[in-house]
């Protein structure tokens, strides 16, 4: 009898999509439960009552919450095409740059996103401080995890989809390809390697929440 795999997750989240490339990448089969978080399901609170939230992976009736947390048991569950590296040193390294991606680089993305004029233009100075570290972890690498896609590049993958949508909602360049050579190439061929690209959500739907989200944050700002 084979193993029971089901994914908990949305359409457009961008953490259950690191969830699903790792699936892929390893080449497990699972079954896919969509959400909606408006109204979420009685078997999603009971695989996480602690936040409620998507992705959660549900492995032979064991619930594993958290994107981060469920990669790296991926990685421990099925050894087949490894995330994480073997050395001790490059796998820390490598939970360093996955967790500053979601502490440092996401949050100061967003704030450009949703401020406007002068606000955004101060948001623009950390959100670049933090790209330029990522330009320099690439250097001399195809991916942060080397020569293949790795656990960094899943973490940080939501960057080569998300960023142009924001670009294009606020009109306002934030990976320069001149600025940031490095990073500007690794989204292009993260996002175009097929296991990634066939798996993202519909553009124009993406584009229509996003560009919701901004109003609506916007206009609660301004009360």
């Amino acid at each position: 009898m084979g193993e029971e795999v089901k994914l908990f997750r949305t359409w457009s989240s961008p953490f259950a999509l690191r969830i699903v490339w790792a699936l892929r990448i390893k080449a497990i089969e699972y079954e896919t439960v969509f959400e909606d978080i408006s109204n979420k399901s009685p078997s999603l609170l009971q695989c996480n009552p602690v936040h409620g939230k998507v992705p959660v992976l549900l492995h032979n009736g064991r619930p594993i919450a958290e994107s981060l947390v469920i990669l790296e048991y991926i990685d421990e569950a099925w050894k087949q095409a490894p995330l994480l590296p073997v050395d001790p040193h490059e796998r820390a390294m490598a939970r360093f740059w996955a967790k500053f991606g979601d502490d440092k680089v996401l949050g100061s993305i967003w704030s450009v996103f949703i401020k406007q004029g002068k606000e955004q233009e101060e948001a623009m100075v950390p959100a670049m401080e933090n790209l330029k570290f990522l330009e320099e972890e690439l250097k001399g690498k195809k991916f942060f995890g080397g020569d293949t896609i790795g656990f960094v590049d899943l973490a940080l993958g939501w960057l080569a989809n998300l960023i142009g949508l924001l670009e294009e909602i606020v009109g306002l360049k934030v990976v320069d390809g001149e600025k940031l050579p490095l990073l500007s190439a690794w989204m292009q061929e993260f996002g175009d390697a097929p296991i990634i690209k066939d798996n993202w959500p519909a553009r124009d739907r993406m584009i229509l929440k996003f560009q919701a989200l901004r109003d609506a944050t916007i206009a609660a700002a301004s009360k």
